[in-house]
């Protein structure tokens, strides 16, 4: 017979993996794997000792991992995308003509909005990063900035796209977790993602102004031209690609057969273009992109992309999706906030609440679905009880689930954008400024109970074994 799982025994997996994790990152320098193996072997002994059998623990996290499919699949074909985008010269096109052009004045909020607008179209976070975001880390890098700086502009932009995208798998699975509408969702979220973004933008701007006088001289950007224009044939027609991309997301076409659509006829114009054979293009989908330019840093970013370089992103979704399964199924989330869930009666503890309880789960798993599907599914009763809209509960777990997320080191996202543009997560996370301000700006409205809107909900008979609080 199953025992309830005490606060004591809950915080156990939770802590358990925090420490591994700090010592994976800071000390021993391993990564998140392991940490994430001591996470779910913690919570299996949970498990066990209140009366789960194997099985059960065994079918939690095979579910917790079926959820992660999707994402799964799309990054690998992402990984294709990479490859034979370089391969055909269309990032080799977008870096040349990004040096050529744009002024360093302006470089770096221009990085956060134009990798936004991407993001928005495509309704994608990582194939922004892999794509636009990898051209401007060469770009800014060859007029002088701080990586970090720019994978953090790169960030911030990604994600206020994939916040506000009706594209975006993370933005449609909000909504649809809590009982609402994707556009109300998506309109209410412009009253913490605009105010968020355009701070953002303004800081990055004073970064621009100060970084001037360091930037480098024209002759490193044209070794770096020099280096583009000897490995690849440049061409502006070549930019079609990412316009027919945006275009075929537009129409809302399903996500997975389109990113491979632009994959195959990134690999057609490589042949074309670049007179690649077809082995070549097999190899690069593979195991990505591989060239000798000559410039350090052309050939450091763009022998990138294949297939193989998202096995490491996917392996640890994995990991990281049965681990929360098995916190889901074994209650052992609902244990640590039952008793703070019970004694919350107004928005104004409510909104904090559950953005921190957001961030646990995802310092606590480092997966974005996680992170919004667990506080989603916690709370939603909660806020029909007390007659708050759940638009409002959508809105708080996708600052913290969707964009909050991008500050754990070991989370999914920052180790993506780690692997895709060279940079480590320890030194681009203290420049995503959209992922500080929009938890952060979520919390003054639950405090004052601005944009905060009321619903009437019907009210229900709930079992007291699973009600989760409200009055």
């Amino acid at each position: 017979m199953r025992k309830q799982i005490s606060i004591g025994l809950a915080i156990m997996p939770i802590l358990a993996l925090m420490i591994a994790g700090a010592f994976s990152i800071f000390v021993w320098k391993a990564g998140m794997f392991i940490p994430l193996i001591i996470g779910i072997i913690v919570t299996v002994l949970i498990g066990l000792i209140s009366g789960i059998k194997w099985l059960e623990l065994e079918q939690m996290m095979v579910k917790g991992v079926s959820k992660a499919l999707p994402a799964i699949f799309i990054l690998l074909v992402i990984g294709m995308i990479v490859g034979t985008w370089i391969a055909s010269g269309v990032i080799p096109a977008i870096i040349y003509y990004g040096l050529s052009f744009i002024h360093p004045s302006f470089f770096v909020p221009a990085v956060a909005l134009v990798t936004g607008i991407v993001a928005v179209t495509l309704g994608s976070s990582f194939t922004s990063i892999a794509t636009i975001g990898l051209a401007f880390m060469v770009i800014g890098e060859g007029m002088g900035f701080s990586p970090g700086l720019i994978a953090g502009a790169v960030m911030s932009g990604a994600f206020f796209g994939d916040k506000l995208s009706p594209l975006s798998d993370t933005t449609n699975i909000a909504p649809a977790m809590v009982d609402t509408d994707l556009f109300s969702h998506v309109r209410h979220m412009l009253w913490d993602t605009i105010p968020a973004f355009v701070i953002s933008l303004g800081l990055y701007s004073l970064f621009s102004i100060g970084s001037n006088e360091h930037i480098t001289d024209s002759k490193n950007i044209d070794m770096i031209l020099s280096g583009i224009e000897k490995t690849f044939v440049i061409h502006p027609l070549l930019l079609l690609l990412p316009i027919f991309t945006i275009f075929l997301m537009i129409k809302r076409l399903p996500a997975l057969p389109t990113l491979l659509l632009v994959s195959l006829i990134g690999g057609f114009l490589a042949i074309i273009v670049q007179g690649d054979s077809i082995t070549s293009i097999i190899n690069t989908m593979t195991s990505g992109f591989h060239a000798e330019s000559g410039v350090k840093a052309v050939d450091s970013l763009l022998n990138n992309g294949g297939l193989v370089s998202m096995l490491n992103t996917v392996g640890l979704l994995t990991i990281a999706t049965a681990l929360g399964g098995l916190l889901e199924g074994t209650g052992v989330f609902k244990s640590l906030i039952r008793p703070i869930v019970n004694k919350l009666n107004s928005a104004r503890s409510l909104i904090p609440t559950t953005i921190f309880s957001t961030l646990l789960v995802a310092f606590a798993s480092g997966a974005q679905f996680l992170a919004i599907i667990l506080p989603a599914r916690t709370f939603v009763q909660t806020y029909k009880d007390l007659n708050i809209d759940t638009k409002n509960l959508s809105r708080c777990v996708e600052a913290a689930g969707t964009v909050g997320i991008t500050l754990v080191p070991w989370g999914v996202p920052a180790v993506f954008a780690a692997n895709m543009l060279g940079v480590s997560a320890e030194q681009f996370i203290p420049y995503i400024f959209f992922a500080m301000l929009v938890p952060l700006i979520n919390i003054i409205y639950g405090i004052t109970g601005w944009t905060i809107t009321k619903k009437e909900y019907p009210k229900k008979t709930i079992e007291v074994s699973e009600s989760l609080g409200g009055n």
